[in-house]
Parts: structure tokens; C-alpha cells; sequence
């Protein structure tokens, strides 16, 4: 353990997870660069920094939940603060590896725009608590009052709670992903007690006095009151249970916008990562696509939606690991234009055999800007332009950044 106590730090910089930084390092929460602060340092962090003397771009946080949610880490930053530093992250790690491109400004959502989000819920005495975890801690922060989530979430927590009643088990932690739709709640829940009889009769009826539009759980659909469909383009897409969805519209219409003027003009695009369909189907509204993704029942709700949407060109699917089986330059011969939105990791293995392929137009998606510059050197290396970079922020108030570029091979 440190012997630091009561100390005076500096804030030098954040850190990628949105904690201040001072020389040692010292870590302190919820600490903007410039400011002063005293605490008492252990093992390097301060958990309950005193604010000395504030940055001119510190504010006082909207949400009543603040003080105790870990859900938001840089509420207490100005709006333009934070714009700057999540910008800032993705050229710092770009210029690690000698790149400077141009920078478009960046996009970010409204607040009370998440559509879905993944929260704990866990019973106690007097009921159920549903929320996101306290900062550091196994603690559930209520938040009936956030800042961050859809309104139809936030009206469908006493029901969660509902939920967690009947099927958490006494020491045992729910994880519940909530979706919204047009026609309800899709909710999936794991960590609950096993589906038995009784248990899925209880959760149907509750389903119905809800008036969810899905309850899954732990893995199991229980029942449907209405396919929660999301559109994608002209498409409504009924995604499984508990899948990945962008987190909000205007991030996605935001993503959807960078990527249709990157490959404008292909007639043959390969959708790398396709998930059910983000990229897939809008852009099969003028050209002919080649879907992959790991996730076989993500396919089957892309290719069902496209068979029942008129209008819309040719679209193939392929289930495969793009990690152990990428595809290779080989495979991309058909292709003028791709689009890859990889997970955090990146897609060095895909990367590297794309970046040997004849692929005209390259539009990649990433969520972690260290693996998306090293994507982008590699792609680089073997003769692509790196044209411009979009930040696009759908994670208000958190340290997450998501960016798009657009990537020309060079004749």
C-alpha cells in the first residue's frame, strides 16, 4: 500500500477508462486535467478526491444518481470537454503509429436515447433493486431517474423489479438486457433461477401484464407478445434474444450515414461482422451484398427480414469465424466495396488479408481506438489511403468511443 495521505496531486491527463491522472501515477476518479486535489492515496488511486481548485469545464452533474451509479463516468465534464478528449483519444492513438488524417466533428446522442442497455437487478428484503453497479463495487445503484437510458426503459423497471422477485434466487445476481422496439420491451434475462414449469408460467403471465413485446430467459425464449423488430433501412429485423443492436438510433443513423457515402457507387459490397443487418440491408437498397458473421441466428434474422422486404437487391450470407477463417484476397475478388465493424479486439487476421485484396473502398467500424490504428497502419502499409475519420459518441457520458473511417485503395 501507498504511504500518500491527505496529499495535494495534479491532474495531469484522463485515463482511458475517464479517471485522472497524476504524477506517480495516482488515479482519482471523476477528475478533469488541471485540477488540484487532495485524498488519500492507496495502492496509486484515490477513491474520494476532494476538488481543490476546478477545471473551468467541470459542471455539475445532471442526474440525481450520479454520487453512487457507476453507469457514467464524465458527467461532471462539460459537453465540449468531452468531445475534444474523446476526439483527441482516437487521433493520440492513430499518431502512435505516424497517422494524421482529417477529422470529421464529432457526432454525439441525446440524452435519454439508449434503446438497449445491460442491467443488474437482485432481491432483497423489501423487494428488488434494479440498476447499474456502484463505482468499484457489487452494490446496485436504483436509477429511476437516469439521465442516459429511453424512457420506455426507464417506465419498465418496476416491472424488472417484478421480475427479479419471481425468478432471482436469494443470493444470486440477474443480468437483464432490455431492448426497445415499437411494439415493447425485449427482454432477456440470465442468472435466474432454472425454467421450470412453474417459474414459466409465472413469467408468461407476467409478460402479458407487462406488455412486453419478448421475456427470455437464461437463454430460453419464454414468450412473445409481438416480434420486437428493428428497422434497418427498409427492413424490420427481428434480432434473437439478448443480441447486439447499436445503442442508439442517431449513433447508428450517425454510423449508417459515414459508411453509405464510403462505398457510394459499389455494386458489390462483402459486410464483414454483419451482425443482423446495421450495414447489410440499407445498403442492399443499391447494391448486391455478401453478409458474414460468426453468429449463425444473427444470419437467420438478417436473411428473413431481406426475404420479406421488397426492393432490395441480392443479399447472400455466410456464417463464419472471421478470426480463425478470414476471408482471403482470393474470396474479395468479386467485391469493389467492404465494410468490417469488428468487436473491441479488432480484426487483425481479417485485416491482414484484406489489406492484400483488390478491394476498392474499405469502410471500418471500430469501438477501440487502439485496435482500429493498428487496423488502419496495416491497411496503410499495403497501399490504402486513409481519406478522413468520423468520432461518433452513442456512449454519452461514459469513456467509450466508437469511430468510422473511410479507406481508398491506391491505384
Amino acid at each position: 500500500m501507498s504511504d500518500k495521505q491527505g496529499e495535494t496531486f495534479r491532474i495531469e491527463r484522463l485515463g482511458h477508462l475517464g479517471d485522472g491522472i497524476a504524477p506517480g501515477p495516482v488515479f482519482a476518479p471523476r477528475c478533469l486535467p488541471g485540477e488540484v486535489i487532495q485524498g488519500d492515496a492507496v495502492d496509486d488511486r484515490i477513491d474520494a478526491p476532494r476538488i481543490v481548485t476546478p477545471s473551468p469545464d467541470r459542471v455539475k452533474a445532471p442526474c440525481p444518481h450520479y454520487n453512487t451509479c457507476g453507469g457514467c463516468a464524465l458527467m461532471h465534464a462539460s459537453d465540449g470537454f468531452v468531445a475534444q478528449w474523446k476526439t483527441s483519444v482516437v487521433k493520440t492513438a492513430l499518431a502512435a503509429h505516424g497517422l494524421t488524417p482529417e477529422f470529421r466533428d464529432i457526432q454525439t446522442s441525446p440524452p435519454q436515447s439508449r434503446r438497449r442497455a445491460v442491467l443488474s437487478a437482485r432481491r432483497g428484503k423489501k423487494g428488488a433493486i434494479v440498476g447499474f453497479h456502484t463505482r468499484r463495487s457489487d452494490t446496485i445503484t436504483a436509477i429511476d431517474k437516469c439521465l442516459l437510458l429511453h424512457p420506455d426503459i426507464l417506465a419498465g423497471l418496476p416491472a424488472i423489479a417484478e421480475l427479479t422477485v419471481l425468478g432471482a434466487s436469494r443470493k444470486g445476481e440477474l443480468s437483464v438486457t432490455i431492448v426497445q422496439s415499437g411494439v415493447g420491451l425485449d427482454v432477456s434475462v440470465t442468472g435466474g433461477k432454472p425454467l421450470e414449469r412453474a417459474l414459466e408460467t409465472q413469467l408468461a403471465e407476467a409478460l402479458h401484464r407487462f406488455g412486453f413485446a419478448r421475456l427470455s430467459w437464461n437463454g430460453e425464449t419464454v414468450a412473445t407478445q409481438a416480434p420486437p423488430a428493428q428497422s434497418f433501412g427498409r427492413a424490420a429485423v427481428v434480432p434473437p434474444p439478448g443480441s447486439f443492436l447499436q445503442a442508439t438510433r442517431e449513433g447508428e443513423a450517425a454510423l449508417l450515414q459515414a459508411v453509405r457515402e464510403i462505398v457510394d457507387g459499389a455494386a458489390h459490397v462483402v459486410d464483414l461482422f454483419a451482425g443482423c443487418g446495421t450495414f447489410t440491408l440499407p445498403l442492399a437498397e443499391h447494391a448486391d451484398l455478401l453478409a458474414v458473421e460468426g453468429d449463425g441466428s444473427m444470419l437467420a434474422a438478417l436473411e428473413a427480414a431481406w426475404r420479406k422486404t421488397q426492393g432490395l437487391r441480392k443479399v447472400t450470407t455466410e456464417t463464419r469465424d472471421l478470426f480463425r477463417n478470414p476471408l482471403f484476397p482470393e474470396d474479395l475478388l468479386a467485391f469493389d466495396a467492404a465494410v468490417i465493424d469488428p468487436p473491441r479486439a479488432g480484426a487483425e487476421a481479417q485485416i491482414a488479408q484484406l489489406a492484400q485484396s483488390s478491394v476498392a473502398k474499405v469502410a471500418m467500424v471500430s469501438c477501440n481506438a487502439v485496435s482500429f490504428a493498428r487496423d488502419a497502419r496495416t491497411l496503410i502499409d499495403a497501399g490504402y489511403r486513409l481519406n478522413w475519420v468520423q468520432v461518433i459518441d452513442q456512449f454519452r457520458w461514459s469513456p467509450h468511443i466508437e469511430q468510422v473511417a473511410s479507406f481508398t485503395k491506391i491505384p
